[in-house]
């Protein structure tokens, strides 16, 4: 039961990529949620107080922002980063989200492992780690459009305990994602954008959902809410540290990449109607999901002879389902499941697809 913890987004990638674009998105699309900032990317924060108009003028103030400056998170986790969060979530009105923009120089896995610190494992979970990749820079052969930047910045961070290669924390990131955005794709001729995907579906051995980007124009409707519990799957994102170009056969059988075309995003809702075998209901929404190229769906669902609701949370191919709590005694149990994906996903296809579903799951 996570209901309880505040849920954190982990958005990492190399200095130039597009992180402060993609949270700029993130709250313009906010919806009132006070989202708490901490920012680690010194010499590229362009991050101030008009960044939080999109979650309302009451609800995100200057205050919400915080900026670690000491050097890389991942190297001042405990000196740096535990207070900050603490002192989070100590304040009178908590935030409803936090985000954090890692250094490009970050090690992830240190990050998020250190959720499952005594002082706040029971305060906090790891939402989702998005990993934010510019394409072109990645299409030319390189991780960052300014390497030289890159390490310019290394020289400046003293804090700075890990002389990792460039390709050695590309992995990284990429190995601890949930969510992998191909950001400036719209800078990189289709052949090259392949090529890209390719290169990254084969060192990612997890089911990580791989999406394109134009100017970082992601809503925070795809962002949040992965409830991916990443601090607990730890031991599953260690970086392998191969090469870049590996053989594509090695990939794990029955995981698959999608690429997208464009950033236009749709969400419907569906009620289905009550199910009665969980297991066959999650195969068939897997199997829909991956049809139609489905980006997100979560929602709840009606058991049949179950007093409690049951969650469920897909991110790509990959569903999580629990049961929360009992219906309230004025709730009318029913199945509903917000849908999101790109312009252009076949709506009515996709509802009777899930109606069947549930059909055959009672």
């Amino acid at each position: 039961m996570i209901a309880h913890k505040i849920p954190v987004t982990v958005i990492t990638g190399f200095l130039g990529a597009g992180k402060t674009t993609i949270i700029r998105s993130l709250l313009q699309s906010a919806q009132g949620k006070r989202i708490a900032l901490i920012i680690n990317e010194f010499g590229d924060l362009g991050v101030d107080g008009d960044v939080l108009k999109g979650c309302g003028v009451e609800t995100c103030t200057e205050d919400d922002i915080v900026e670690l400056t000491n050097g890389c998170i991942c190297c001042t986790v405990a000196d740096d980063f535990i207070p900050t969060i603490s002192q989070l979530l100590e304040r009178q009105h908590k935030p409803d989200h936090i985000v954090i923009e890692t250094s490009g120089l970050a090690l992830p896995q240190p990050l998020v492992n250190a959720f499952n610190w005594p002082e706040i494992r029971e305060k906090v979970t790891v939402d989702g780690v998005v990993t934010v990749v510019d394409s072109r820079a990645v299409s030319n052969g390189q991780f960052a459009e300014d390497e030289e930047k890159l390490d310019q910045q290394r020289a400046a961070d003293e804090a700075l305990d890990h002389e990792s290669p460039l390709e050695e924390l590309f992995g990284d990131q990429l190995t601890c994602a949930d969510m992998i955005i191909l950001n400036k794709a719209d800078l990189v001729e289709e052949e090259g954008l392949l090529g890209v995907e390719t290169g990254i579906s084969a060192r990612v051995k997890r089911s990580v959902k791989l999406l394109r980007a134009s100017n970082g124009s992601v809503p925070a409707s795809v962002l949040l809410g992965l409830d991916a519990e990443s601090q607990d799957d730890i031991h599953n994102r260690l970086s392998r540290h191969d090469q870049f170009h590996h053989d594509h056969d090695d990939h794990e059988e029955g995981e698959h990449h999608h690429h997208h075309d464009h950033d236009d995003f749709v969400n419907f809702v569906v009620e289905p109607g009550p199910v009665g075998n969980i297991d066959q209901f999650s195969s068939s929404l897997a199997s829909i999901i991956e049809a139609h190229d489905i980006l997100r769906m979560k929602g709840f669902v009606e058991v049949a002879n179950k007093p409690m609701r049951l969650v469920v949370q897909a991110v790509g191919p990959r569903i999580d389902s629990y049961f929360d709590r009992e219906w309230a005694t004025k709730e009318n149990p029913t199945t509903r499941l917000v849908v999101i994906g790109l312009d252009g996903l076949d709506q009515e296809k996709v509802a009777e697809a899930m109606k069947a579903a549930a059909r055959q799951a009672r």
